[in-house]
């Protein structure tokens, strides 16, 4: 059977953001695909099951090698689920990795005073990017085309999102795991990663490295996909 790269974005981004590995994996002769969760946060939370819907609409009935980024990777215990026995191995890319069961948040309890002071009467965030310095953002996207791009089609998170309990269901983490990390303050993913016994490895960039540097993040998530 066919193996897909899932390349599941934070819904903080958009697809975007990995749509270049793709194309990268697809040059090198393997199906990819790019869920689009930018209407996640439409309606009332919770919004984790929407997450869930948009992954499983896009996946095709192949095998899976779910790809997670950034705070996608708290989702990726339900997307599991929902995707079933089809996810044969799970790359966490420079993303969080959740507890192995239980609940929780997209957010720690110290960052939730930043995200408060950034959010408007109705308690809807800027979006991502506008959550730092124009200099923060083209160190991230060097590329005015590309950095206009990610930009655009960034959604407005309400702050909930980030609050929101999302389920963790025991046994998400029985397939091959592994972790590909660019840069602080991934390194204590990356750690926690080592030590649950899964491959590790550095590609150095910045958090979205995957749009700047595509051929190496393909090359990295097919070694990871092969040995983890």
């Amino acid at each position: 059977m066919t193996t897909t790269f899932l390349l599941v974005h934070s819904p903080s981004v958009g697809p975007s953001t990995w749509l270049p590995v793709a194309a990268a994996l697809e040059r090198r002769g393997h199906a990819a695909v790019v869920p689009d969760l930018t209407q996640v946060s439409s309606g009332c939370a919770p919004y984790w099951p929407r997450v869930v819907e948009a992954v499983r609409a896009a996946a095709p009935d192949t095998r899976i090698v779910l790809v997670v980024h950034s705070n996608a990777g708290f989702f990726l215990p339900v997307i599991k689920e929902g995707l079933g026995d089809r996810v044969v191995a799970c790359v966490f890319a420079d993303a969080h990795i959740p507890p192995r069961e239980g609940l929780v948040r997209t957010a720690e309890e110290g960052f939730l005073p930043f995200l408060r002071e950034l959010a408007d009467a109705d308690g809807v965030l800027p979006r991502w990017t506008d959550w730092w310095s124009a200099e923060d953002v083209a160190e991230l996207l060097p590329d005015p085309q590309t950095r206009a791009r990610v930009v655009a089609e960034q959604a407005r998170l309400p702050l909930d999102y980030y609050t929101q309990p999302l389920p963790v269901p025991a046994g998400w983490d029985d397939v091959r795991c592994s972790c590909l990390w660019f840069g602080p303050p991934y390194e204590q993913v990356a750690e926690e990663a080592t030590r649950r016994g899964w491959s590790v490895t550095r590609l150095p960039g910045a958090h979205l490295h995957q749009v700047v540097a595509p051929e190496g993040v393909a090359d990295a998530l097919l070694k990871l996909s092969r040995k983890s």
